[in-house]
């Protein structure tokens, strides 16, 4: 799908001026100004629609990667999975997120706030055009209408789960500056409903890239499990796992290896129940790539060329350990007691080495996904060879030894999947999935665990585990042997003996499988444990890490505040119609 070419905020004022006193003249349309009834046929609308899917990637409404749509920075470095990188003078306004000191004036919260209120707009446009639309059977209207409630309803969860209180916008709108005093969840998930009820289950001429009715049920379940109805989200995500079909009708299952999720070549693979769709080399200068992750990746050398943002915390690969007999994770507490296993089993690096000094990664036991979530010194990075360590580190002293690796490509892949105009390789066709199949089988094992059946919840983790297991899919050396010691097993009924040990253990998988894939700050709001799961990992990782010390997070932290520059746009009569989030 063609994405950055159509603006579809229509301009229906302008500027006259008056050099006559006849009312006709007073009445005559602005010069310049689009008439909407140009756009209200199947191609217009249509194009509408485009243009509301356009924006997914959080690139095209003023923002980039402080928009982005993966939210590296809001879910991935704000909820510990990785640090800001590159150095401390760079891409400055994200060092107070990463404190959880940030303030309403961010100019990151502000972009963020326009691309996704942007998005809504695009898809009232397009809703309020179609109902004005003439020579468009029913069947389209009914599938143009529910693809744009499923977009307006993930721009509205996007806003939703980033500040809480904020407004829900429809196009029967006439608010200028409406409040945001409602919880808007009973209309995100109404928008979501009359998705699952109304979109085909496979795309119409399986075109990639289109929401479906499995898609808008994942949504819809993960709504509700927003909302803590567990049990309504259970047969929803039952009915996905069972029946759900990609857009070409290839039934959803987890990919025979890790990695393929995360591969430009494998893209829009059965693993994809929904994705960001990235293209290159087809004349938009990258417009239409992963503008939003461009600065993250390793900086020199290696792909990307630039610009060593994204850098994963010592934290998120001690999470990998596992034992060496059950191959299960060493401790799936994220609480940090002192003397805790981070403490104790900290899995070595090459921190403060240079490249060219000798280096053995560490023999312990590690689960493999590992490698394919964090690049680390002498593990090979993809076909880049091994990861050098140093050279492809900015500032190890200040967010560690680790590049990213997910989002990043092929040695082989340049140039032909990374595009060629742009001023990094950065800009890549690799897809952001928003949902992965494996995010819809560990929302389900929750939901199990809330309903007490503890051996399906124990199931569903296990498919996950079991794939991971795949040897095929192990990171290799260039001899065909495993890169590291890869020790992973599944779990036994004995391992899940109550709800509550079952709870911890699907969090940790959760945080495992999706790691830096921008989701965890969110989880972690929506289980309640942001306060203190990411103090427990300031207090370890500000040991590593000089800048944290002392860092406080707050109960408010669980959401950011909302941008000022909204506030003050929305005072009426002196006074603001926006409400700031408390703490803040």
């Amino acid at each position: 799908m063609k994405k950055k070419i159509f603006n579809t905020l229509l301009v229906l004022a302008g500027v006259t001026v008056i050099v006559s006193c006849g009312k006709s003249f007073l009445e005559q349309k602005p010069l310049g100004a689009l008439d909407e009834n140009v756009l209200a046929n199947q191609a217009g609308v249509e194009g509408l629609l485009i243009g509301a899917y356009s924006l997914l990637d959080g690139y095209g409404a003023g923002g980039n990667w402080d928009a982005s749509g993966s939210n590296w920075v809001y879910g991935g470095v704000v909820g510990g999975d990785a640090h800001k990188g590159s150095d401390a003078g760079d891409q400055g306004d994200i060092v107070p997120m990463e404190k959880y000191q940030a303030t309403s004036t961010n100019g990151y919260f502000n972009n963020k706030w326009k691309t996704v209120y942007e998005g809504v707009a695009r898809c009232n446009n397009t809703l309020r055009i179609l109902a004005k639309a003439t020579g468009i059977s029913a069947a389209d209207v009914k599938r143009i209408t529910a693809e744009a409630r499923f977009l307006r309803g993930h721009y509205h969860f996007e806003a939703k789960k980033m500040w809480n209180m904020v407004p829900y916008v429809d196009e029967n709108n006439t608010e200028l500056k409406p409040t945001n005093t409602a919880d808007i969840w009973p209309k995100i998930e109404a928008d979501f409903q009359y998705a699952y009820d109304n979109l085909f289950e496979v795309a119409p001429d399986n075109k990639v890239g289109r929401a479906n009715k499995w898609a808008a049920g994942a949504y819809l379940a993960k709504t509700k499990m927003y909302r803590k109805d567990f049990a309504g989200a259970k047969p929803i995500l039952a009915a996905v796992i069972a029946n759900g079909k990609t857009s070409t009708g290839t039934k959803y299952a987890l990919n025979a290896r890790f990695d393929a999720s995360f591969d430009a070549d494998t893209k829009n693979s059965p693993e994809a129940v929904f994705s960001v769709q990235y293209s290159v080399n087809d004349g938009a200068n990258g417009d239409n790539g992963g503008w939003g992750d461009v600065l993250n990746f390793p900086y020199t050398g290696g792909p990307g060329g630039c610009c060593g943002f994204y850098q994963p915390t010592q934290d998120l690969v001690n999470s990998y350990q596992t034992d060496a007999v059950t191959g299960l994770p060493i401790s799936v507490d994220n609480n940090y007691p002192t003397g805790g296993y981070n403490v104790i089993r900290t899995v070595k690096n090459d921190e403060g080495l240079q490249s060219s000094d000798p280096f053995t990664p560490d023999t312990r036991p590690l689960d493999p996904r590992l490698d394919w979530t964090v690049g680390r010194r002498g593990i090979p990075y993809r076909d880049w060879g091994p990861h050098p360590g140093q050279q492809w580190i900015r500032d190890q002293a200040y967010s560690g030894p680790y590049a990213p690796i997910k989002n990043t490509y092929k040695k082989s892949q340049e140039g032909v999947l990374t595009d060629k105009s742009f001023w990094t390789a950065g800009v890549t066709a690799n897809n952001y999935t928003l949902i992965r199949f494996a995010d819809v089988i560990l929302m389900a094992a929750e939901c199990e665990v809330e309903a007490g059946t503890l051996a399906q919840a124990m199931a569903y983790v296990n498919q996950i585990r079991q794939r991971a297991a795949n040897p095929a899919g192990f990171v290799k050396k260039s001899d065909g042997t495993p890169a590291a010691n890869y020790v992973i097993g599944l779990y036994t009924i004995a391992s899940f003996p109550d709800q509550a040990t079952a709870r911890k253990i699907v969090k940790f998988e959760r945080k495992l499988e999706l790691a830096m894939e921008g989701h965890r700050f969110f989880d972690l709001a929506r289980w309640g444990d942001t306060q203190a799961t990411l103090q427990a990992y300031v207090n370890y990782e500000s040991t590593l890490r000089a800048f944290l010390k002392g860092v406080t997070v707050k109960a408010t932290s669980a959401y950011f505040p909302i941008p000022q520059a909204q506030i003050d746009q929305s005072s009426s009569g002196g006074k603001p119609t926006l409400t700031q989030n408390p703490g803040y």
